[in-house]
């Protein structure tokens, strides 16, 4: 019987004997196709190469275990959400990093058959060495490079909300006119992007305003003023009341993904007027529990649904707890326990951006639902990081 010896933050060790036999949702094979009722996307994680220097600023990538991971993801019916803030784009992963990610992966996705939206934001702006925001021509252009970068790959786009642009505008009416600028050169419909405060502080009174009632104004008036270019608004504001008030308010045709990593099992299963899609970085680590529960809403099963994706919520809020933003580092910890990399490393040492008690934790909940298809691997792996660490 093995036991292993976890630190709590308490600065304890705990005893937790780990199981021995996967769940059986951990191990069963991928269905065919993708779920019917629901459109939803994982936002993916990128695996650092431990082995090689960045060169210059852009990250060292291991190409065949990232891309690996992507297919893992389409298997089992899962959307890719690429070049977000999961693949820490803005936290190690420059723009000509994203944009080889971009069209590495779109390849991938039209070999495969593989669902894909790509990140297109402003962060190849340099910061200004006097905190001087840049023009709003200069995050225009920039925010148009991107989109031509992901359009070229053959894919379509998530308007990412832009540091820049949240520093440098001056009100409502500068989201309005770029925006609708954006939309209107846009090939495809496009995915808006609302990333609230606790993810990136610098996205501090995003659309113009910090009143939210305000800023959501602004955000539909953006979707009402170009009728067909918008596919869906992603909205991370871990704040379930709001997002339920704005689907309602979407015009016909346009989704509502979910990007509360807090409240998704109730914004996904929705109520008699409507319900959320989802493009989560909680799906990361959840993709294939999570795809087989909303099979079961393909059928009507709510309950069902429910019953397997509500016990997953404790540990998504561990992982998405403050500072919200370093979320990333559980993610990696988790693809390597259950074996989709050979190493926890992070580009950018994110690896050690959270406590071995915060580590640790975020094991036991993850064992605890059986979410590893080795349990064993997983509890060997955990004993050599926490080893490491002197335990």
């Amino acid at each position: 019987m093995t036991i292993l010896h976890l630190p709590t933050e308490s600065g304890r060790l705990s005893a937790y004997e780990p199981r021995t036999e996967p769940a059986a949702h951990a191990t069963a094979p991928a269905a065919a196709g993708e779920p019917r009722s629901r459109v939803f996307y994982s936002a993916a994680h990128v695996v650092a190469d431990p082995f090689r220097t960045a060169a210059g600023r852009t990250a060292a990538l291991d190409w065949d275990a990232t891309l690996a991971f992507r297919r893992h993801l389409w298997s089992h019916g899962v959307g890719v959400a690429e070049a977000m803030d999961t693949a820490q784009r803005g936290m190690g992963l420059d723009w000509a990093g994203a944009a080889e990610l971009i069209r590495r992966s779109s390849a991938e996705a039209r070999a495969t058959g593989g669902r894909l939206v790509c990140g297109a934001g402003t962060d190849q702006l340099a910061d200004d060495p006097v905190g001087r925001p840049h023009g709003l021509g200069e995050i225009r252009t920039a925010y148009e490079e991107q989109l031509a970068v992901v359009e070229d790959a053959g894919s379509r786009a998530v308007l990412m909300a832009s540091r820049a642009l949240a520093a440098a505008a001056k009100g409502p009416d500068d989201y309005l006119e770029l925006y609708g600028h954006l939309l209107r050169q846009a090939a495809q419909p496009v995915v808006l992007h609302w990333l609230g405060p606790m993810f990136d502080p610098a996205l501090e009174g995003y659309w113009g305003s910090t009143d939210l009632d305000a800023a959501t104004n602004t955000l539909l008036e953006v979707i009402a003023a170009q009728p067909g270019k918008v596919d869906g608004v992603k909205i991370s504001l871990l704040d379930a009341g709001r997002e339920v008030a704005l689907r309602r308010r979407l015009p016909d045709g346009v989704r509502c993904y979910t990007g509360d990593d807090f409240h998704y099992p109730e914004l996904i299963a929705g109520d008699d007027r409507g319900f959320s899609h989802a493009l989560l970085g909680v799906f990361d680590p959840l993709a294939p529990l999570a795809a087989r529960a909303v099979r079961l809403l393909d059928t009507g099963d709510t309950a069902g649904f429910r019953a397997l994706l509500d016990p997953t919520v404790e540990l998504s809020r561990h992982l998405f707890g403050a500072p919200t933003r370093h979320y990333k580092t559980g993610v990696v910890l988790l693809a390597w326990l259950a074996g989709h990399q050979s190493h926890f490393t992070m580009v950018g040492g994110l690896h050690s951006a959270r406590s071995l008690p915060h580590l640790a934790r975020a094991y036991e909940l993850a064992d605890r639902i059986g979410l590893f298809p080795d349990p064993a691997l997983a509890a060997s792996r955990m004993t050599q990081l926490l080893s490491v660490y002197g335990v």
